[in-house]
């Protein structure tokens, strides 16, 4: 069973035709019917009732046809996620739970709009938030530095061959 083939069976389908569907798709219509009866011997069923008004699909085609629409559309979107050209660029943040790193999040996305960036944000712990930065999974992390937490950071990000950069200062405040 080939891609090609659930192409085909797919295009029939949907023109009711074998004749219409070679036209559609440019291909002859004696190799379009080689290759839908390659597939049903292979399957071990007809997928298609044939009459001289066309063809209809069978109670078993339907059932084969739903999967094979399925994977004409993951095949589709792995072709726009990872053929060239045709992929978003990425931008992901991590951080810790901060109310105002999620608002100005959501603020650079609606200014910048997500037509040319595919945008995500990661709410992680301290540790995990530098490793998706040093793995490449987030392109910025943001973390609360303090007095209680600099050594051990500042080791981190050295061994992580990471920059810190304050965004800004803060006082610590605890809700109750």
């Amino acid at each position: 069973m080939t891609l090609q083939q659930l192409k085909y069976v797919i295009a029939i389908a949907d023109s009711g035709s074998v004749n219409s569907a070679a036209r559609n798709l440019y291909v002859s219509q004696p190799s379009l019917s080689s290759a839908v009866k390659e597939l049903e011997e292979e399957i071990g069923f007809e997928l298609f009732y044939r009459s001289n008004r066309g063809v209809t699909v069978t109670a078993e085609g339907e059932e084969f046809l739903n999967y094979a629409r399925q994977v004409g559309e993951q095949y589709a979107l792995l072709e726009d996620r990872f053929v060239a050209g045709r992929s978003k660029k990425k931008f992901s943040v991590s951080t810790q739970h901060y109310t105002f790193a999620i608002n100005a999040f959501v603020e650079m996305v609606r200014r910048v709009g997500m037509e040319e960036y595919d945008f995500s944000i990661l709410e992680t712990r301290t540790y995990e938030c530098v490793e998706n930065v040093r793995d490449h999974k987030s392109e910025l992390g943001i973390l609360y530095l303090d007095e209680f937490n600099e050594k051990y950071l500042t080791k981190l990000f050295e061994e992580n061959n990471l920059e810190f950069h304050p965004l800004r200062d803060c006082a610590t405040c605890v809700y109750l």
